[in-house]
C-alpha cells in the first residue's frame, strides 16, 4: 500500500467489536419459544380427525388431531372434560378450540383443548360405519346368532401376537383362575396383512377336529390408536368370527374401543385379560361350590335318613310283636291239628260203619252163605243150573266145604 493511501479517508470509520453471544439455558430458550408461539397464535380453531384418543383414569383426555399431512397433539384437563356432553370416538372429524402451547419437557407443542365439537365422520370412520351397516343388515351381529360359552372348556384357542404383554397376561389369568390347555395361533395384530392372518387363524381353528379342536376361541390384542385397531374392523375378520362354529370371545383394545370384531363375536370383553377371565371359571370357586353342594347333599341325606328312621319306628310300633304272632299262630295250628284229628277220627268212624254195613249187605247176598246152612247149587261148564228141566248129564254139585261131580237123570 502506498503511503498516500494511508491518509485517503474522507471520514473516520468506527467499527464495533462484536460482543460475545449470550449463552442461554435450555429452560430459557424453551421459555422464549413458548412465549413466541403463544404470543403469535394464542387461541386457535382447528379441524381434524381424532386419533389415539384416551380418557385417562385421572380424568384427563389425550388425543391426536390429524389430517392427511400432519398430526397435532391435544390434551384436555379433567375439569374441561367434565363439561363435555361426551368424549368423541376415534375417527371422528371434530372442530377443536383451544390454546396452542409447548411442552418443554419433551420439546413438543400441543393444543390445550377447551372444546371438541363433531364436524362429521372422518374418512376411516365413514367407511367403517358403512361396512357396519352392511354387515348389520346381513344379520351378522344378530343376537340369535350368538353361541353360549362352554362352562368349563377343555382347550382354549387364542388368536393374537406371540410377543408382547397381552399373551402373557392372558395365560397368567387362565392359570390363576382354572388351568386349561391353551393353543396359540400367532398372528400380526396390526399393519398390512394382519386382518387376513386373524381371519385365517379363526377359520383354521374351526377346521380342526377331534381332541385338537378348541372349545372356545379368544381373538385379542392390546390397546392402540384407531388406526392400530383397524385390522379388527376389517370385513374379512368380522365374517370369519361371525361364521365360527366355535364360540368366540373378542378382547380387542381397551374399554372405550369397539370394533366390528366385537359386534361379530359371541361375547365381547373390554380387555384381553377380561376375555381370559370370561373363558374359564374360577377353580377355587368351583371347588368351594362343590364342597357346599356336597355338604348340603350329606345334610339332606342325613335328614332324610332320620325321617325314614322315625317313620320305620312308628310303623314298628303299630305292628304286633312278631314273636307273639308266632306263638299265637303255633297255638292256632295246634288247635287246628287237634280239631282236624277229631274230625278225621269221626269221619273214619262214619266211613268204617258204612263199610261194615255194606259188608253185611254184601255178605247177605253172598251165594256161598246158604251153603253153610245145607243148601247146594249145580253148575255145568261153569254156568249155574237153575231149572229142574235142565238137560240130563254131568254136573258139579257145590257144597259149603267143596264140590262133587254128579249126573242128572
Amino acid at each position: 500500500m502506498a503511503a498516500a493511501d494511508l491518509f485517503d479517508f474522507e471520514e473516520v470509520v468506527v467499527e464495533a467489536v462484536p460482543a460475545a453471544p449470550r449463552v442461554l439455558t435450555v429452560s430459557e430458550l424453551s421459555a422464549q419459544v413458548k412465549g413466541t408461539l403463544e404470543g403469535n397464535f394464542g387461541r386457535v380453531v382447528v379441524q381434524g380427525e381424532i386419533s389415539g384418543g384416551k380418557l385417562h383414569s385421572s380424568g384427563h383426555f389425550y388425543c391426536d388431531l390429524k389430517d392427511d399431512g400432519a398430526v397435532l397433539a391435544g390434551v384436555a384437563w379433567r375439569s374441561t372434560v367434565a363439561r363435555w356432553p361426551r368424549v368423541p370416538a376415534n375417527g371422528t372429524l371434530v372442530v377443536a378450540r383451544g390454546r396452542l402451547t409447548t411442552y418443554p419437557q419433551r420439546s413438543t407443542y400441543q393444543l390445550m383443548l377447551d372444546s371438541l365439537e363433531p364436524a362429521g365422520l372422518g374418512a376411516l370412520m365413514q367407511q367403517l360405519e358403512e361396512l357396519k351397516k352392511k354387515l348389520l343388515a346381513e344379520g351378522l351381529f344378530a343376537a340369535e346368532r350368538k353361541k353360549p360359552l362352554p362352562f368349563l372348556p377343555r382347550r382354549i384357542g387364542i388368536v393374537t401376537s406371540p410377543t408382547g404383554a397381552v399373551i402373557g397376561d392372558m395365560l397368567h389369568r387362565i392359570a390363576d383362575r382354572c388351568p386349561r390347555t391353551v393353543v396359540l395361533w400367532p398372528v400380526a395384530v396390526q399393519g398390512a396383512g394382519a386382518a387376513e392372518q386373524v381371519a385365517a387363524a379363526v377359520e383354521g381353528f374351526n377346521r380342526m377336529s377331534g381332541d385338537a379342536r378348541p372349545d372356545v376361541l379368544i381373538v385379542a390384542r392390546g390397546g392402540g390408536s384407531f388406526e392400530d385397531l383397524m385390522p379388527f374392523n376389517a370385513e374379512v375378520v368380522a365374517r370369519a368370527v361371525a361364521g365360527s362354529d366355535i364360540p368366540v370371545i373378542s378382547g380387542v383394545g381397551h374399554e372405550p374401543d369397539v370394533t366390528l370384531c366385537d359386534f361379530a363375536a359371541d361375547v365381547r370383553a373390554p380387555t384381553p385379560s377380561a376375555a381370559a377371565e370370561l373363558a374359564v371359571p374360577v377353580r377355587a370357586d368351583l371347588l368351594y361350590t362343590l364342597a357346599q353342594l356336597r355338604r348340603g347333599l350329606v345334610q339332606d341325606m342325613q335328614a332324610q335318613l332320620l325321617v325314614k328312621r322315625d317313620k320305620l319306628a312308628y310303623m314298628a310300633r303299630l305292628l304286633p310283636d312278631p314273636r307273639r304272632q308266632v306263638v299265637q299262630a303255633a297255638q292256632r295250628l295246634g288247635e287246628l291239628e287237634e280239631r282236624m284229628g277229631h274230625a278225621m277220627r269221626r269221619q273214619l268212624a262214619v266211613r268204617r260203619e258204612r263199610v261194615g254195613h255194606v259188608a253185611r249187605v254184601l255178605q247177605g247176598q253172598n251165594p256161598h252163605d246158604p251153603l253153610r246152612k245145607g243148601f247146594v247149587y249145580l253148575t255145568r261148564s261153569g254156568a249155574m243150573v237153575r231149572s229142574a228141566k235142565a238137560e240130563a248129564g254131568a254136573m258139579t254139585v257145590h257144597f259149603a266145604d267143596g264140590t262133587r261131580e254128579a249126573t242128572l237123570q
